[in-house]
């Protein structure tokens, strides 16, 4: 393994994230705690920055970190993690599916909403607080 050398903005640009998200993934286990200078600096190698790329990819994809977690523990115990990353996959996409459904049908509910707004006027009764959204 390559010596360390590169601060935490260097690798994060190298890979791609914020040094904000590299605090986060070591919190949480996906990237190993740092070396660290005498004055505290933390310090990565390439395979950090790998390792942070990975994550980066991972996440573009929809992945949890919690997930993302679980693939490089299979990873790093020796084991290929295909198919554990098409399970995620396939649950990212039901999801997916779920929310677009959600999304639609929230969508129709504003279209009929806004179609009714018209029929509306400004001369309620003060108690109502809005009768587009209370006859809804």
């Amino acid at each position: 393994m390559a010596l360390p050398g590169l601060t935490i903005g260097q690798a994060a640009k190298a890979a791609g994230v914020t040094r904000k998200a590299m605090r986060v993934y070591e919190a949480r286990g996906l990237l190993p705690a740092a070396e660290r200078t005498e004055a505290g600096y933390r310090l990565y190698d390439q395979h950090d920055v790998e390792l942070l790329t990975f994550i980066r990819r991972a996440r573009t994809l929809g992945l949890h970190l919690d997930d993302i977690r679980d693939v490089l523990a299979i990873r790093n115990g020796g084991t290929p993690p295909c198919a554990t990353v098409r399970d995620l996959l396939d649950d990212r996409i039901a999801e997916i599916d779920t929310t677009v459904a959600e999304l639609l049908a929230l969508r129709k509910t504003l279209a009929e909403t806004r179609q009714r707004a018209d029929d509306c006027t400004d001369d309620q009764p003060v108690t109502v607080f809005c009768g587009i959204i209370e006859d809804s």
